[in-house]
């Protein structure tokens, strides 16, 4: 990721949250609408991405041909573009041999080349990803949704526990280097103090755009001085930008548009 984000000075990662019921009409007819689409989105955004992130739901919904959609949009992504990493955003977590599982099917059937995971079950239970040395690893610290401080702002031995498991991955769960974490731009002060635990890892911001999260807030809260650190995700903001046959260029504008306004807030 750092070496695509160096290659086409971004921070920009468009979320493939490809739902069915929201593409343009145009792929209603087709056999495999949501690959196409993908791929159309795709090759407009990828000289102005650091990675893709599809969402597995969108594609787990649709039962075994929304797999394999899925699975031929990583496909097509690595043969096409090598260089830009795929992002699972399926939140995996569970006992060690249902994680290892899960470990198979994301990093060997899929292919991808991060996944993002929740910590709730501990150390323990994610080791078949974190022993992935190759492989990121992007662990749930502050989520973007209104309801994230239900638990995430629970008081454990003196702080919220977003700062312990942000500590926690720091100090214990990153020992192959290939740990990031989730922070959500919806809450930029979070964002902040997760950034003073955790100085040099890279952060997945979700919640810019549609959410309400704003570049300008999160910026300052979570840029390395480096310039880097931070992948900044926006999903149906840019890829339903429009619903009508200049989708993909549509899709194009408004990825560049962000990686500008991205790019306006980095140290020099």
């Amino acid at each position: 990721m750092i070496r695509q984000s160096q290659k086409n000075n971004t921070l920009v990662c468009v979320g493939l949250d490809s739902d069915l019921n929201k593409l343009p009409s145009s792929f209603r007819s087709s056999r495999q609408p949501i690959l196409e689409f993908n791929r159309a989105i795709v090759d407009a955004t990828a000289d102005l991405v650091c990675a893709f992130k599809p969402n597995s739901a969108f594609y787990e919904a649709l039962g075994s041909e929304g797999i394999a959609q899925l699975k031929a949009t990583c496909d097509f992504i690595h043969t096409n573009y090598p260089d830009v990493p795929v992002i699972l955003d399926a939140k995996r977590g569970d006992i060690g041999s249902t994680s290892e599982a899960y470990a198979r099917y994301t990093f060997d059937y899929l292919g991808a080349d991060a996944v993002t995971l929740h910590p709730y079950l501990g150390h323990e239970a994610l080791k078949p990803f974190l022993q992935r040395g190759e492989k990121g690893n992007i662990i749930l610290c502050r989520t973007s949704n209104p309801g994230a401080g239900e638990l995430q702002d629970l008081v454990v031995e003196g702080e919220p526990m977003y700062k312990r498991v942000a500590r926690q991955v720091v100090t214990e769960w990153n020992s192959n280097g290939n740990c990031l974490l989730v922070v959500g731009a919806t809450y930029p002060k979070e964002l902040g103090a997760v950034r003073q635990i955790a100085t040099d890892m890279v952060f997945l911001v979700p919640g810019v755009g549609t959410q309400g999260g704003k570049v300008e807030d999160i910026m300052p809260e979570g840029i390395r001085p480096d310039g880097r650190g931070m992948i900044i995700n926006s999903s149906s903001g840019i890829i339903f930008a429009s619903k009508g046959p200049d989708f993909a260029e549509r899709a194009q504008e408004q990825t560049n548009i962000l990686r500008i306004s991205i790019n306006n807030y980095r140290p020099n």
